[in-house]
Parts: C-alpha cells; structure tokens; sequence
C-alpha cells in the first residue's frame, strides 16, 4: 500500500539559551490541520515522545547473527587446515608455509585495494542515515488536533507495537489557535535529538502549521515529497491493533514499580524455551501476580489489588516489548492493562499528568504466525449496518470529532448496539480511534485517500478459505490430545479431509498433516494448507 506525503520543508527544534521551539512540518497534502501553543509540561512530554521514537524504531524480530566474514575466513583455512593434517614430509611443510605467506600478501593488497569501496560505502550510509533517516523508518508518526486534545500515533517496523501519545490543552499553559484534523508529520533522528534539549526553564512553544512557518528565510517555500510503499502486513497490523480497542478487555491498574520489577525479570533471564508468557494471576481483592514463563518465577504486585468480580488467569506474549515502558516510569503515577485474553492484543496505559497518557499496544504476536484467529477475527465485519445509518453516525461524530456511543444513540434516536457497530467497523477501516482512557470514540483518518479493508483483511487466499471452511461449518470430528507441551488437534474437512495440527505452548503451529493434494506437493514447506489452518482457526473459536 502506497503512502505519499508532501512536507512544507523539515520539522525541526530551535533550541535557545531561554527558548525552545517545536515546529512540525505537517502533510500539506491533508486537508489544513494546525496547533500553536506554550508547552506547560515539559519534561513529561519530552520523555513521553522519546518513548514514542522507541516505538517508532523498534523491531523484537529474532536478529540472526552476521557470520558472514568468519564463514569467509573458515572457507579459506579449509585447504590449509586439510593439507596441514595429511602432510606427512617437510617438504611439503614448508611449501604450505610458503604459499600461506603469499597468500596473506595477496590478501593485504586486496584490502588495500578495497579499502577506499568500503569506505565510501560505509560514509554513503551514515549519509543516509543523518540526511534521509525516513528511508530506514517505515512510516513517519501521525497527528491528530481535537478541541481537547493532541495526540501522536506510530507503529513498530516489526509490525508489532502500537504506540499513542495523548495531550491534553491543559498540558499546554497557552493555546492561541487550532483547527481539527489528522496528518502526518515530518520526523527524523535529528529532530528527536533536538527533544533531548527540552528544558523546564526554557519557553517551549509547540506549532504545528500547514503554511510552512518553519521557512523563513527565502521568499518561497521549499516542498519535500515522501513516497513509501509500505507492506499490507504493516497496514494490516495497525488496524487490528487500533480494531482491538473496541472489543470486550479485562483492566486493572499496576504500580510503576510492578512495571519495573517486570522489565527487571526480564533483562536478568533469558529464556530458551518456551512458553515465553506472563501469565496473569487475577482474584478480586487480592494483590495481582504475574508468572514469568518458563521460569515461573512470580511477581507480587503488593500495591495493586485487582477489583473485578470474577477470578481469571490471562496469558500474553511478547513480553519483551514492555521494555519499551522504561523510559516513562519516573513520570508515571500509575498504569492501566488492558487484556483481551489469552494470546490475545494488550494495552498499557501510563499516565503521565492528569491530561497526558501514553498507551503501548501489543498485538498477541512479536512475529507473525502462519494463522491465528487473533489476528482475523479483528478485522472481521461483526454486525450488518446499512449503510445510510452508518454514514449518519460518522457525520454524528464528526460534528464534535469525539463522543460516546450512548450520546449518539440518544441523539439520533438509534439503538446504542448499532451505533457501536457503525463506529467498529469505521475503526476497522481506519477512520475512528477508541480513546481507551476516556471511553469515547474520536475521528482520526489514518490514509488521507481511505483504506481498502476488503484487500487487507486476510494476507494470502488461504487465510480467506480456511476462514470460510471454518465459518461455513466445514470442520467437523474436531478432536485436541495435549502431550508434553504441545497439543495435537485433528478434524474432518468439508466431508473429505483428514487434517491435523500441532500447537506449541506459545500457541504457533510446529507441524501439521492432511490429506489434500496442496499438502502432499508442498508438505509444510509453504506454510500450512487451508484445511490445516482451518482446523487450527475450528480449535480457537471453540
């Protein structure tokens, strides 16, 4: 999916001895959004968007060690080592040795001779990433002005973090104008270094202008245009995460100090096993335990005591990820979890100030898996809405730009339950937020020209059959044998396959059988077949 953006100039911070300016270059190509304020809070939100650069340049993906250069050196000792241990004569000894020192020579000239490619491909990348650090970025963070609010949106390049920074007008001692709206900003390694300087004796004024305030030393004003064709997987996963705020979660708050005991157990183990969980231990009354998996070791949250009504124990990988938090926990009074059960996304609220939070979402995964119904049920129409009710609903809210579902019932004289479809299937499609701290629904378009969901919600044709299979009741003898850490599911399908599917404790799929024809070309070298996945997607839903 293709992303193009046109930037009046480069965001920058103009940093004085008693003065800070913050002047984002926004997306001009976006209907005219803009803010202009003194920053009251500064420290707060200094830490806070360093926290969302972290976001913004994460990747938990497994990085293989670069073996490239011993390899080429093991490949090179090969003869000399076989040689050395047949060599029987000294002759031949002393031939070895002779031709090693011609071949260390040769190799010395060879490295002088390449030195200067090296080198001026080593200088062209810190090039590059100084002068066009959006080119290893995937997409630069989005803005969004309400008439109580300003909020920052980013997603991790590994496809897997979800990161919001939320200010309030009273994190701001001056507002002297704005106008509602969402863009993208313009944002580079510079500029986040530029944030470090941020002082609290320093006047910080915070703008964000379409008009390009930032060019004031030439009588016309210098356009940068930005193309970045980013992956449907990246899309994809945005949504699902933003989707997941909507649906049903399970919340309790925890002390800064929990979070950092959890980052603490972190950075002291390693895990080579799995499960790689936490798992969360939930009795009403009773101080919240987290269990760190596969090492079990448990951490009491003394001060946080969970007040739902129902005991639950709720899994979630990708636990890593918190780290991300750390930065925040000097300036964090407290934060909200949200779970939306085992394997499933989860949110991690930090409040900051009374009008400043920063929420972390973490999709049920750090890398893809081949399927799991987390992951396409987000994404999965819930409710029919005819049409002409839902657009008068997202013109309801457009009025305001945030609302709740019950305030918009009331006043279009709807049913709340069709209300809270509408504006579901509108965040599916990237158009509406969930605001998980103040409970209503806020209008932020993600994509200027508007998203296909129809063309994102499944990443391959067989995603889309095995969904199918199993929505249309295709799966039949459905049958789960646990052994060891793994379960074994088997089924029927379509009347006509025998299927089956392992599951590891981190809920991936190890292997898998079935009679079809896909499978017996392919085996599982191409990931599972429809009726595998289908049987996987059965054992889920049940």
């Amino acid at each position: 999916m293709k992303f193009n953006y046109k930037y009046s100039g480069n965001s920058k911070v103009e940093n004085t001895s008693s003065a800070t300016g913050v002047n984002f270059a926004p997306d001009i190509l976006r209907e005219p959004t803009y803010f202009v304020g003194n920053l009251d809070k500064k420290i707060p939100f200094r830490e806070a968007i360093s926290a969302l650069h972290n976001v913004v340049t994460a990747d938990f993906n497994f990085q293989p060690k670069d073996n490239t250069e011993y390899l080429t050196w093991l490949k090179s000792q090969e003869d000399v080592w076989v040689a050395e241990a047949t060599a029987e004569a000294s002759t031949l000894k002393s031939e070895i040795a002779r031709l090693q020192s011609k071949l260390n020579k040769v190799r010395s000239e060879r490295g002088k001779i390449t030195a200067p490619y090296y080198k001026a491909q080593r200088k062209y990348f810190n090039y590059l990433l100084k002068r066009d650090y959006a080119a290893w970025l995937v997409l630069d963070p989005v803005i969004t002005v309400h008439p109580d609010q300003v909020f920052f949106e980013c997603f991790s390049k590994d496809e897997s973090v979800y990161g919001k920074l939320s200010c309030g007008y009273e994190v701001f001692n001056q507002v002297d104008e704005f106008k509602c709206g969402t863009t993208n900003i313009d944002y580079s390694k510079k500029l986040y270094n530029e944030f470090q300087k941020i002082r609290t004796y320093k006047n910080t004024e915070f703008k964000i202008d379409p008009k390009g305030f930032d060019v004031k030393t030439t009588g016309e004003e210098t356009y940068r245009e930005v193309k970045i064709d980013l992956p449907d997987s990246w899309v994809r996963g945005f949504l699902q995460v933003s989707t997941a705020m909507t649906s049903d979660k399970v919340s309790f708050d925890l002390n800064p100090i929990d979070i950092a005991n959890f980052i603490s157990v972190l950075k002291r183990n390693k895990e080579k096993t799995g499960p790689r969980a936490i798992k969360y231990i939930l009795k009403p009354g009773n101080p919240i335990i987290a269990v760190f998996e596969p090492w079990n070791i448990e951490v009491e949250c003394l001060q946080s005591i969970y007040q739902g009504n129902e005991a639950k124990e709720i899994r979630v990988w990708g636990r890593r990820r918190i780290a991300l938090l750390e930065r925040l926990l000097p300036i964090t009074t407290k934060f909200t979890v949200h779970l939306l059960g085992s394997g499933m996304p989860s949110f991690y609220t930090a409040h900051l100030t009374n009008e400043m939070y920063f929420t972390l979402g973490l999709s049920g995964w750090t890398a893809n898996d081949w399927a799991q119904s987390t992951q396409l049920d987000l994404l999965m129409p819930r409710t029919k809405v005819p049409a002409n009710t839902m657009q008068t609903v997202y013109l309801e809210l457009r009025k305001d730009w945030l609302n709740t579902t019950s305030k918009i019932a009331s006043q279009l004289q709807l049913d709340e339950q069709v209300v809270k479809q509408s504006l579901v299937t509108f965040t599916q499609a990237g158009k509406v937020i969930y605001d998980l701290k103040n409970n209503v629904y806020r209008i932020r378009e993600l994509k200027r020209e508007g998203i296909d969901i129809e063309a994102l919600r499944f990443s391959s044709e067989t995603d889309k059959e095995a969904y199918q299979l199993m929505e249309n009741g295709a799966v039949t003898r459905l049958k789960s044998n646990a052994f060891r850490d793994k379960v074994e599911v088997s089924a029927f399908v379509k009347n006509q396959y025998n299927s089956s599917v392992i599951i590891n404790n981190d809920l991936i799929i190890v292997d898998g059988k079935c009679t079809c024809g896909d499978y017996y070309k392919n085996k599982m070298t191409k990931g599972p077949c429809a009726h595998i996945l289908a049987t996987r997607l059965a054992f889920d839903k049940k």
